[in-house]
């Protein structure tokens, strides 16, 4: 009977050891665990800081007869698509495609405005008599430059830059964003955990990119490969491009034709780490589930297809290129 009692009372030991751990663990969790999408207080608090900011800067388009205002508008919309950029991790995904649309009908509402300001030259053929110091010109059709909705930012970032390979380690350091701008024929690799990432103006480039903690927001690419990983990525004015993702919500694409689609690939010391730290360590799949927002047709978008499995890179480990 003594040895039972022993062999209770040991077992009764190791199960309140058992529970001490697992309270310890739950309790760890808690304090390190980041904002759920679906906390109701953090959604009404972003909800509230947008809303004010969307009556704002429409208040500005309704009331705006300057033309001298319209480049501080449309920093605002850009702030405000950053806000939604380094939110949408913490947001629901309706939540996320219902700002975008705001945005969407804001830039929309700016280029109306500016239609009405600033109306488009006419078309002429005549010429101005050259002076001393002028040097004649054959006769030309003034087109409006198109206004990019990312303007280059103060960010950390590659900028300008032709026929060369750009590296840039996160691991150990705090960027809030990185930016990469007018690019032409460059490969760039980014190792490690970034906030955002920004993509203009960028032709016949190669970018692997490890895992962003909010959203990747693109703009005028033409003849590139993107491997990018993020919980949000809007892609606009891209033009045969091939994209391997990974995404918790769907991409997004806008004005963009040729564009292809396939699974996220890159491999780097370290990668899973930052993949769980950027709660992207599992494969949703979406990124096969493309939003066209130019195509509102029931049938399949013609501008974006999946990249068959022939043409596929295959696994890209940054340690093995050049």
């Amino acid at each position: 009977m003594e040895d039972e009692d022993n062999e209770e009372q040991t077992l009764q030991k190791k199960h309140q050891l058992m529970l001490e751990r697992l309270s310890a663990r739950h309790q760890t969790r808690l304090e390190t665990r980041k904002p759920d999408p679906s906390d109701s207080s953090t959604t009404s608090a972003f909800l509230s800081r947008f809303n004010d900011s969307k009556k704002s800067i429409a208040a500005k388009i309704e009331s705006s007869t300057d033309p001298s205002r319209l480049p501080d508008i449309s920093a605002a919309i850009s702030d405000l698509e950053k806000f939604v950029a380094e939110n949408s991790y913490l947001l629901p995904s309706y939540e996320i495609r219902s700002s975008l649309k705001t945005i969407s009908d804001l830039k929309q509402s700016l280029e109306n405005l500016t239609s009405q300001l600033i109306p488009k030259k006419k078309f002429s053929f005549k010429k101005s008599k050259p002076t001393k110091t002028q040097i004649p010109q054959p006769d030309t059709v003034s087109v409006p430059e198109k206004t990019t909705s990312y303007p280059i930012r103060d960010s950390p970032g590659f900028r300008h830059k032709q026929n060369q390979v750009l590296v840039q380690n996160f691991k150990g350091s705090e960027i809030g964003e990185f930016t990469i701008s007018d690019l032409d024929s460059c490969e760039v690799k980014l190792i490690g955990c970034v906030n955002a990432l920004f993509l203009n103006r960028l032709k016949n480039c190669k970018i692997y990119a490890g895992p962003v903690v909010g959203s990747i927001l693109m703009e005028e690419v033409e003849d590139c490969v993107f491997v990018l990983a993020s919980h949000q990525i809007r892609i606009h004015f891209a033009k045969r491009s091939d994209f391997y993702l990974r995404v918790r919500s769907r991409p997004i694409i806008e004005d963009s034709d040729g564009v292809r689609f396939a699974n996220y690939c890159l491999k780097y010391e370290g990668i899973e780490e930052d993949l769980a730290v950027a709660r992207l360590d599992e494969e949703t799949g979406n990124w096969a589930n493309v939003d066209d927002f130019k195509w509102l047709r029931a049938v399949q978008s013609p501008n974006w297809s999946i990249l068959p499995a022939e043409e596929r890179v295959g696994d890209v480990d940054l340690a093995n290129l050049r």
